[in-house]
């Protein structure tokens, strides 16, 4: 068993929280479950950054105290976790007692140690950054991330002594090449301490600003936010020589964004390294590894509360439903690199990956499954070439996720899932447990297909758990298995029973795009009106088996067809009663299109409609010039 302590930046309480915010804890939940689950002792640490000048405008200009504002959005942070199913260990807020003593304690120490001096400083100065920019850094005479005019303020501070360990950080940096992930991110900072790096103001002065931790050493003054923030990570710990600190703090890793990079791998560092010597310990206040991602973009720009382009998290999360929206923004976003939010895209994933593939590989499976008796020791066939390739994909995919989880690669790490996924609907496709079940000299192979699909739905409701733990739960749930999902049990091949099985399907329900919407409610194409490729691919032509036709009373057009897809029976209802009689019907494969809205007719719920064509009055439906099993896809 590891020990792990995870870190999500804790949030600015200027603004509730967005699709950013979400997405950094997200990712971090899925980390810690994911490392649950390996049976790692975990602890998640995320919360709230509460002083600063921004706070205290935000404050005034909403009329209540800064206390009364804090409260208020911080409650709006916990209740979004919540909401969103995050799994943190602690919450700490930065106006908490608890850490306002770590933050005084650490500076009286640095202070004693020389490591802090008066000195004044003038330089311009951005109040929703709270930091001072050189010259090299402005833009255009602007604040290079808010771009709005900056505050030229020159005034007696606190200073840390930042500069004196520039060489050592970048000797450390180089010696630890994964303590920055990922790489591009390390390049960046290793770039930045070319120049000379400044000491750092740490203070405000209270006839400037009242909302901060007062100095230990000198009222007259308040903490600065960063060095106030940052050293929630080892308060929240209780600081050195308390026993949770020196179980978790060795093993600590930050997740953030790249906007706050420098603060995280240049600050914090050189912090912790002067705090170490003060204490005797050196470098062992080091943190293990600092993870960074990109930024979140809507319409090619990026997301930012001061912009206003931001996206409500828990609208998406209500909208879509809990593990849709986790897995968008995981499979979406490769970790360290940006990405662009679009409704359109979100629909589109949630369609093909969630609906297609994985909701209806589980849907497929259960039913087969479901259909069969529950048998403790069933007649098996011996390994076939399939079986054990399915064996191998699981084995290799466990592996592989737990390569790309070790790297913060969440995306790559579905990716993975989601080609095993791929593997059993291709196996289901291969070995038609349909039919297998009519031929009772194959009852072998169909039970041993039937224990793979059992044994391979249990697997993805283990590894899925990290990720869609809302789905996996169901998955698991459907299968009778009540153990707490270890990823030890994550293999293939370990049962030889045909359990209990309720058939479960519905997990993803399909969304209609609303660019779709838009155009049916406009009208009907003109004949001969070009589509996409992609307009085409929404619609799901599926191979049929009509198993039962029968007239619909009262009417003269309209038969009533029971047709198999494979893993389920669906009732449609035809306009070909003039055309065909019933008892012609039954047995032909047909194509159906598998994803239309559900109609009533004669009060007959029709699921799908039969495809055919039709010419001076004759009409033929649709059927293959070759056998495929009920259920194939047709493109």
């Amino acid at each position: 068993m590891s020990v792990f302590y995870l870190t999500t930046p804790i949030y600015y309480v200027n603004a509730t929280p967005h699709l950013g915010h979400a997405y950094t804890t997200i990712v971090a939940d899925a980390m810690a479950r994911w490392r649950r689950l390996a049976g790692d002792e975990v602890w998640f640490l995320t919360g709230t950054d509460e002083h600063g000048d921004h706070v205290a405008q935000a404050a005034a200009k909403a009329g209540v105290s800064p206390q009364a504002f804090t409260d208020r959005i911080s409650s709006a942070f916990r209740e979004t976790w919540r909401a969103l199913g995050i799994t943190n260990d602690d919450f700490i807020r930065t106006t908490e007692p608890r850490h306002q003593k770590v933050v005084q304690a650490i500076l009286q120490t640095l202070r004693d140690a020389g490591e802090i001096y008066l000195g004044t400083y003038g330089g311009h100065y951005c109040f929703g950054c709270e930091r001072f920019y050189t010259e090299k850094e402005i833009v255009d005479g602007q604040c290079p991330d808010h771009r709005t005019p900056l505050t030229w303020i020159e005034e007696e501070n606190y200073f840390f002594r930042m500069s004196k360990y520039q060489r050592w950080l970048i000797d450390y940096i180089e010696g630890h090449p994964d303590l920055i992930r990922p790489e591009r991110y390390r390049n960046e900072i290793l770039g930045f301490l070319r120049d000379p790096l400044q000491d750092l103001s740490i203070s405000r002065p209270r006839t400037r600003l009242e909302w901060g931790i007062p100095l230990p050493f000198d009222d007259r003054y308040v903490t600065y936010v960063w060095f106030d923030a940052l050293i929630n990570y080892v308060s929240a710990l209780g600081g050195p020589g308390d026993p949770r600190f020196e179980r978790f703090w060795p093993h600590a890793q930050h997740l953030i964004g790249k906007d706050i990079l420098k603060p995280h791998a240049v600050y914090w560092p050189c912090m912790l390294r002067a705090y170490g010597e003060a204490l005797g310990r050196g470098d062992d206040l080091l943190y293990r590894h600092l993870n960074v991602h990109g930024y979140w973009g809507l319409g090619g720009g990026k997301m930012s509360k001061s912009v206003g382009n931001v996206v409500e998290a828990l609208a998406l999360k209500d909208r879509y439903g809990n593990d849709a929206f986790r897995y968008f923004v995981m499979r979406e976003m490769v970790f360290g690199l940006d990405a662009d939010f679009s409704e359109e895209a979100f629909v589109g994933r949630l369609n093909a990956d969630l609906a297609n593939d994985l909701g209806n590989l589980v849907a497929r499976a259960t039913t087969l499954v479901a259909r069969a008796a529950p048998a403790e020791k069933p007649q098996l066939s011996i390994l076939s070439t399939e079986d054990q390739s399915v064996r191998i994909a699981a084995g290799e995919t466990r592996h592989l996720v737990e390569r790309a989880m070790s790297e913060f690669a969440f995306s790559r790490a579905l990716g993975q899932i989601w080609e095993f996924i791929a593997v059993l609907n291709r196996y289901i496709d291969t070995t038609q447990p349909w039919a297998l079940a009519k031929d009772p000299a194959r009852l072998g192979k169909l039970n041993l297909v039937l224990v793979t699909l059992t044994d391979s739905l249990r697997f993805l409701g283990i590894v899925l758990q990290p990720f869609l733990p809302d789905s996996a739960r169901r998955i698991r749930e459907a299968l009778g298995d009540e153990r707490a999902p270890n990823l030890e049990n994550a293999a293939v091949g370990r049962i030889d029973t045909i359990p209990p099985v309720t058939k479960l399907s519905g997990l993803f329900p399909r969304v209609e795009d609303k660019k779709v919407a838009a155009k049916t409610v406009e009208g009907t194409p003109a004949a001969g009106a070009k589509i996409t490729l992609a307009d085409f691919g929404r619609i799901e032509l599926r191979v049929a088996e009509v198993v039962a036709a029968e007239p619909v009373p009262k009417s003269k057009k309209l038969l009533k067809l029971t047709v198999s897809l494979g893993a389920e029976q669906r009732t449609l209802v035809a306009g070909i009663a003039e055309h065909y009689a019933p008892a012609d019907l039954v047995g032909k494969k047909v194509v159906v299109v598998a994803n239309l809205e559900p109609a009533t007719l004669m009060g007959i719920e029709s699921n799908g409609m039969v495809l055919a064509g039709s010419a001076d009055g004759k009409l033929a439906v649709l059927t293959l010039d070759r056998d495929l099993p009920p259920g194939a896809t047709v493109r």
